[in-house]
């Protein structure tokens, strides 16, 4: 299975447009918030000392769920074009299991959707820490690492489930410029959650991306809020929280960073029985082919 994780990555690494194309939904968040969003924030929460200093790690939290989801999509695209040419079919005669094939798509995209998290990390970190003298605090390092494999798990075993249904490769395209696009929606990113429609609100936190969001911008927003927020009343960084996605509020009660692990964990856990319920099926499929 190493032999197989290794060609993995070959491939996906030695693809620099298939990269370029996997980041391009992140990409556009970060320029559309340079370019439009930002000024419009900071206008709207004036009243906050130091608005940009806190909307800065806003954007790089909800950007890393971003690619958190189109690397890991980009990268379980090699399982479909090894599924269209029946390479799949020709792997399962060897001494891997089908099992274990499976396995090496979902670890090589779990290695993936980390490692370009990380890169955006430190690639937005960097043009901040520049341009608006934000700090790139390395303290936090071992916390974003854990959330990016986190991370990175439950959107491979979402997008495995997605691409399950997909037998062509001429569907990748479409598949990944709907997911692009949506993800900036879902992880709060083109507009803060709490400036939506309720119904909107609503349909959000029924996904994963808005509780993956919520736990980045918690870490990487602590000590600038507890700065930012110290001379003035509760009720006011509550409402800031609330509206911009750092805290998600289901009913009338506000989630600890604790319990939006939590909630990524149940949607583990109902995802991976419905991919392991599809990959039998999957696999009589295969086993048919040979």
């Amino acid at each position: 299975m190493n032999g197989l994780i290794y060609r993995n990555l070959k491939i996906y690494f030695s693809d620099k447009s298939g990269i370029f194309f996997s980041l391009m939904g992140a990409m556009i968040s970060f320029v559309l918030y340079l370019i439009f969003l930002s000024q419009n924030m900071i206008n709207s929460w004036s009243s906050v000392p130091d608005a940009k200093l806190l909307l800065d790690p806003w954007l790089i939290g909800g950007t890393m769920t971003i690619t958190a989801i189109t690397t890991t999509l980009s990268s379980l695209s090699l399982m479909v074009q090894d599924r269209e040419k029946n390479v799949v079919a020709d792997l399962s005669l060897t001494d891997i299991s089908f099992l274990g094939i499976q396995f090496s798509y979902l670890i090589t995209a779990m290695i993936v959707g980390v490692v370009m998290q990380l890169i955006m990390y430190f690639m937005m970190g960097g043009y901040f820490l520049i341009a608006d003298k934000s700090a790139l605090n390395l303290q936090l390092l071992p916390q974003i690492i854990g959330i990016a494999i986190l991370s990175s798990f439950i959107w491979t075993i979402f997008n495995l489930l997605l691409l399950s249904f997909a037998k062509k490769v001429d569907t990748l395209g479409k598949i990944a410029t709907i997911v692009g696009t949506a993800s900036g929606f879902l992880a709060g990113v083109y507009m803060p959650i709490g400036v939506l429609p309720t119904s909107v609100q609503n349909v959000m936190k029924y996904t994963p991306a808005l509780y993956n969001t919520a736990m980045y911008r918690d870490i990487l927003m602590k000590s600038q809020l507890q700065a930012s927020f110290k001379n003035l009343p509760s009720t006011i960084a509550n409402e800031f929280k609330e509206t911009m996605g750092i805290s998600v509020k289901l009913d009338q009660h506000v989630l600890t960073i604790q319990q939006d692990m939590l909630i990524i964990v149940a949607f583990a856990v109902v995802i991976t029985l419905l991919v392991i319920l599809i990959s039998k099926i999957s696999r009589r499929v295969v086993i048919s082919k040979v």
